[in-house]
Parts: structure tokens; C-alpha cells; sequence
């Protein structure tokens, strides 16, 4: 009998651990990806010049290049810069708009790139997408997955806690996102990976139910690995899929609508979750959600973030058009702003707002 496998799209090294970036070079020499530090990082202007001081000394060949924001002519710009040079891998370390530029940079120059995240604050660090500004607004670009993840929990802990806290909230969202996959699978007989499925499914979890917080080694490490395996889900599916359902609907709402007074993503994709959670009938999980989020410091309601009920109906009502043919929990309903208004209060009231 034959045995059927499949290879799964993933990175060769994933090293999250404390002191992690302490033998960066060594690392990347041991695995065959850079024996002699010929590498280009990309760095903020701003952490990335500390980052920069520590690191430069033991990667005496590397180049360093400033990244100046999040914009697709910032990741076109930054590929320009690195193409003269004989680079073995691109770096991308510092956080979300720094790893994105990175990876477009490197599918650009096609060289593979190495994700040093310097916070947890979504999903993307492992992912095939980057996630760049343009004039549209935003849009998501397929790249290659990362040759390499490597998280530092000590670097990790110097980053602000909200960046962590959105983290969560990306990551909780998987659960309300593999529901609105499998909804899909139901209804329109849209095709589902369970591989992918379970691994997403299983990050979210895992950050749900852990008893832990943002200072502790041990939830990090959870909530790190939970990130990275999100990014894989994606790989396996070929698509955002298994970490895109309603939640990100809203999020990108938010964006499109108010994109000078969004909230943090992970902010914006947890609330979106347990919301949408609520709008499934599941509520004793929506709850459990919104009973997590707010023990991390995350919001659950819109006012948290700046945003009254009549924004808020506003923004789930736009939602779907974020997504054309994404079919979650918000096309299955098709709501009327006056049924998003009854739904809302009825959700906040169950939070006992």
C-alpha cells in the first residue's frame, strides 16, 4: 500500500527561546543558511538602531538597512537598496512592519528571509503574506515563507505590553475564524484543510485557556508558538483562511473607515471574534473569550477603543465588503444595521454593560 504524505510549507529553523539572538550568527551558520554572515537586516529607525548596537559586533559582514515605514514603496525601496549586494538571506528583525517590508523585499530579490521578531503582536511573523500600505489603503502581498523564525523571550519582555496584548487578540480570533471556515464548508461547500484548521484552532486555544500573563516566560512561549503555527496554518491552507473569518472582516472595517483612529489589529480582531462569536449563538465560548480578553487588558466593547454603537453598526455592516466571496458568520446572517444594533446590545448587556 502506498503512503500518501504531503510536504508541509515551514520554515527550517524556529528558535523561541530566551537569549535566543545572543548567537544569531552561529545559528544561522549551523543551519547551512549563512556560513560566512553575508546578510542584510532590515531595522526601524527607531528600536532598530539599539538593536543594531547590540548585534552589529558579532556579525561583522552583515549590512544594515533602514526601513522607513509600512508602505509597499517602503518594501520596493528596501529591495532596490539590497539587490547590489552578495547576500546569503535577508533579516527582517523588529516587529510587524518591519518583518512585512522584509519578506516583500526578499521574494523580491529572491533571497530567503530570516524573521527576528522583536514583539508578538500578530500573526504575521510566520505567515506567506506581507501586509503593506498602498494608496488603496492596504493590501496583502504573497511572499515565501520565513527560512527561520527566531524569538527572543528576553527581547520579547522589553517590548510595550500592548504589543503582546495584541498578540492575543490575533490569536484568540483563530477560533472564531476556523468556525466561520468550517460555516463556509457547510453551507457553500467551500473546501476546508483540517490540517490547517486543527493548527490554527489549536494556537487560539492554547492562548485562551492558559492561566498566564505578559510577564511570564511560560505564556509567551505559548503565545509565541501559537503565532508561528497560525503562519504555518496559513502555509498549509495556501490561504489566510484558517486565521480570517469575521474578526479580520471587522478589523479591516475599522481600518478602512477610521484608519486615523483604528485601534491595535490584534484590538480590533479579538473584539471582532467574540462578537462574531455571540452573532454564531455560541455563548458560552463568546463569553469565555470576552472573560480572557479583558483579563489581559484587551477590549470587548467598542467604546474601549474610541468608537460609539452607531460606528460600531456602521463597521460591522461594512464588514463583508472587505472580504468580496469570504463567506463568515456576517454574509450567513446578512443583517440589517437595525438587526447589528439589536444583536450588539444584547451581546454588551450579556457583558453586563
Amino acid at each position: 500500500m502506498p503512503v500518501l504524505t504531503r510536504l508541509i510549507p515551514s520554515p527550517v529553523v524556529v528558535d523561541i527561546s530566551r537569549g535566543a539572538l545572543d548567537d544569531l550568527a552561529g545559528l544561522l551558520a549551523d543551519q547551512r543558511i549563512s556560513s560566512n554572515g553575508r546578510l542584510a537586516f532590515a531595522i526601524s529607525g527607531g528600536s532598530g538602531a539599539a538593536l543594531r548596537e547590540r548585534f552589529a559586533p558579532a556579525l561583522p559582514s552583515a549590512d544594515w538597512y533602514e526601513v522607513g515605514g509600512g508602505t509597499i514603496d517602503d518594501a520596493i525601496k528596501l529591495a532596490d537598496s539590497m539587490k547590489s549586494g552578495r547576500y546569503d538571506a535577508v533579516v527582517g528583525l523588529g516587529g510587524g512592519k518591519i518583518i512585512d517590508c522584509a519578506k516583500f523585499a526578499a521574494a523580491r530579490i529572491g533571497l530567503p528571509l530570516v524573521a527576528v521578531a522583536t514583539n508578538l503582536s500578530h500573526d504575521g511573523l510566520c505567515s506567506p503574506v506581507a501586509t503593506l500600505d498602498n494608496d488603496a489603503g492596504r493590501g496583502s502581498y504573497g511572499v515565501p515563507n520565513p527560512i527561520a523564525v527566531v524569538i527572543d523571550l528576553d527581547v520579547i519582555r522589553e517590548a510595550p505590553a500592548r504589543f503582546v496584548r495584541s498578540g492575543i487578540g490575533d490569536a484568540i480570533s483563530n477560533i472564531s475564524a476556523v468556525r466561520d471556515w468550517e460555516l463556509a464548508h457547510t453551507v457553500r461547500g467551500e473546501d476546508i484543510d483540517g490540517l490547517a484548521a486543527a493548527m490554527a484552532r489549536q494556537a487560539g486555544e492554547a492562548v485562551l485557556r492558559h492561566p498566564g500573563g505578559v510577564g511570564d516566560d511560560a505564556f509567551l512561549q505559548v503565545l509565541a508558538e501559537g503565532l508561528v503555527m497560525t503562519g504555518i496554518s496559513m502555509s498549509v491552507a495556501g490561504d489566510s483562511r484558517p486565521a480570517s473569518g469575521a474578526c479580520h472582516e471587522i478589523n479591516h472595517a475599522f481600518d478602512l473607515l477610521y484608519p486615523k483612529r483604528a485601534a491595535s489589529h490584534g484590538e480590533q480582531c479579538g473584539l471582532g471574534a467574540a462578537f462574531a462569536t455571540f452573532l454564531r449563538g455560541d455563548r458560552e465560548m463568546a463569553m469565555l473569550m470576552v472573560e480572557v480578553l479583558q483579563r489581559h487588558g484587551l477590549p470587548v466593547l467598542p467604546h474601549e477603543i474610541g468608537f460609539d454603537e452607531d460606528e460600531f453598526v456602521k463597521v460591522v455592516e461594512y464588514a463583508p465588503e472587505t472580504r468580496p466571496g469570504r463567506y463568515t458568520i456576517l454574509e450567513h446572517l446578512d443583517l440589517s444595521a437595525d438587526q447589528i444594533r439589536d444583536a450588539y446590545r444584547e451581546y454588551a448587556q450579556a457583558i453586563g454593560s
